[in-house]
């Protein structure tokens, strides 16, 4: 079950879960003869939600640590959320503020929204609550407001709120993105439930049908300031895992834009939609599921909800995972070889579908300057090629079956891609990623292929951004297969701020960087005694394979250096 399900299935939690009916029962009896609104009754109130908050979450953790299941952790935390609030609710309404004949206006519908919208709880999580009323605030209404809200503050828990009528919902999810993101993932908790269907109605029918492109643009422009502030790149090696690149916040990102622009409940029913294949959907729940499992057991361990995934806290984590040492690589690097796998797929997976997106929904639409401004219309011929074409201002395959007709199109795109300074189509790569079973040993040892990669290796022009496009498609891995062992690949230490693969891609851009030009105040020998080399194509090669045996019990230079008279040969470089 993903992120966008928990809200369309109940939650069944693995653990015995006491529903708001029972605790409300348990406070019925331990208050006895004391009247509800003393403060005696409240303290009993706070002591045993407490309790049962406490309890919930140890059982919460139990399971996570039997079961791995992250997901499900997060499932079980919000659904013992649920009923500590409709408990709550019921005691405010039916014991301590009751009305004995209610008119129209002493209604009110408590929502979740946020993260808590969408299902999904970890141990430190603010608690976002939407108070929804028919009109304006009334003394009861603000009676029981404050009584829950003043609960939840008492047991130490971080809540977001908001008190608005139904129009005043409307009316600011309108001129607000945040409003209206929050509004899309509204979940119904307890009280007035024909408050919260009114809203629900009506933004669907009032708001979103119009609006679908505004949204996405919003959004993408969202991800990307947030993938900036991160520092733009999912390998580094204290990775944020809420908001850095390819953490949750991407799923989010595409939990909203499906659920607004195809009007699904499910990410699952975005596999019917066309949007994902069904490996894709499997690999996206697998990803999601790691993640909140790596959430949920930094919340439990640091006791707060803390998000960067740092050094100190990356070998208790990579313990409580199962991550054990293994030839060569310590349990934590294990541990998090595969956070950056799993950070990659969502990565990768998430700008597959945004890019589609812009290009099959937005670029017909009004904000089609706002959204898709580099782009031009159409498509037209590239000079000299008959595979690939101009499409919308990216490089684009010129039909499907290319790749199968000839694999070593799958090397010559990048090559392509970087003479003629292109970005890639959304289109070219997803049918990269569905064609990475021609990279064999057939494709490996086509001389044409090495000969357009060595091309590809020594543009200076382009060289750090196509290498990192091809990392990321999982083309770079599979035609290199000693540099796919070291994707995702963290040495734990204090002296590499990136993934082994990401450095590597890294210092072959500083070299292009001082070949375009550059660094010529800090390295003035350097531009001095470059033009003098003959052959400046092996200091690429060389800065490409310079720790391509890091993770390997023997030395990463003797390994490195059998590599390199393997591949060499193979790149089309002489003995010399």
């Amino acid at each position: 079950m993903t992120l966008a399900e928990a809200e369309a299935k109940p939650r069944k939690p693995l653990f015995a879960l006491k529903s708001a009916r029972t605790i409300l029962a348990e406070l019925d009896a331990m208050i006895g003869d004391e009247p509800p609104k003393s403060g005696a009754a409240r303290a009993i109130v706070l002591s045993h939600i407490r309790k049962t908050l406490a309890e919930a979450r140890r059982q919460a953790e139990a399971e996570l640590l039997a079961s791995g299941k992250g997901t499900r952790c997060a499932q079980n935390l919000s659904a013992a959320q649920d009923e500590i609030i409709t408990a709550l609710h019921l005691f405010a309404t039916k014991r301590v503020y009751p009305v004995g004949n209610p008119s129209g206006a002493e209604a009110i519908a408590l929502s979740a929204v946020g993260g808590y919208g969408r299902g999904t709880l970890a141990p430190g999580s603010d608690i976002d609550l939407l108070f929804i009323l028919p009109y304006k605030q009334t003394p009861w209404g603000e009676q029981v407001t404050e009584y829950i809200l003043y609960m939840l503050w008492d047991l130490g828990q971080k809540v977001g709120h908001a008190v608005r009528s139904v129009e005043e919902c409307l009316r600011m999810a309108r001129a607000d993105m945040t409003v209206r993101t929050a509004t899309l993932e509204a979940r119904f908790l307890t009280g007035d439930r024909s408050l919260f269907d009114n809203l629900v109605s009506r933004f669907e029918t009032e708001i979103m049908p119009r609006t679908g492109p505004e949204f996405i643009a919003a959004k993408m422009a969202e991800r990307d300031e947030r993938h900036r502030l991160m520092g733009n790149t999912r390998y580094v090696v204290e990775p944020n895992i809420k908001d850095g690149k390819g953490g949750l916040r991407d799923l989010n990102t595409l939990f909203w834009i499906g659920k607004y622009f195809y009007q699904v409940k499910t990410s699952q029913e975005l596999v019917g939609k066309g949007v994902l294949s069904a490996a894709e959907y499997r690999l996206f729940s697998r990803a999601e599921d790691f993640l909140w499992a790596v959430r949920c057991h930094l919340h439990f361990v640091t006791g707060r909800a803390e998000e960067k995934l740092t050094f100190d806290m990356q070998p208790e984590l990579a313990q409580r995972m199962g991550y054990a040492e293994r030839v060569g690589m310590l349990g934590v690097e294990r541990f998090m070889k595969r956070y950056f796998l799993v950070a990659k797929d969502v990565g990768d997976l998430t700008r597959i579908i945004c890019a589609s997106l812009e290009f099959n929904h937005v670029k017909d639409m009004d904000l089609v300057g706002r959204v898709l401004a580099p782009f031009r219309s159409g498509r037209s011929r590239i000079k000299g090629e008959t595979d690939f074409v101009l499409d919308t201002g990216r490089l684009n395959i010129a039909g499907p079956g290319i790749f199968e007709k000839d694999p070593v199109n799958l090397i010559r795109m990048f090559l392509v891609a970087g003479r003629e300074q292109l970005l890639l189509h959304p289109d070219a790569i997803k049918h990269v990623s569905r064609s990475l079973r021609l990279v064999d040993n057939r494709l490996r040892n086509d001389p044409r292929a090495n000969e357009h990669f060595l091309a590809i290796l020594t543009a200076p022009q382009s060289v750090e951004r196509i290498l990192r496009q091809m990392n990321e498609s999982g083309v770079l891995g599979r035609f290199v297969p000693d540099f796919g062992k070291i994707v995702a690949l963290m040495q734990f230490n204090m002296y590499h701020h990136y993934t082994v693969d990401e450095h590597l891609i890294r210092a072959v851009g500083v070299m292009a960087e001082i070949a375009n030009g550059g660094l010529r105040d800090q390295l003035p020998l350097t531009h001095e005694l470059l033009p003098q080399l003959n052959d400046t194509r092996l200091l690429y090669v060389a800065l490409f394979l310079h720790d391509i045996a890091k993770g390997r019990p023997e030395d990463h230079s003797i390994a490195g250096a059998r590599i390199a008279r393997r591949l060499c040969p193979r790149f089309g470089l002489s003995p010399a």
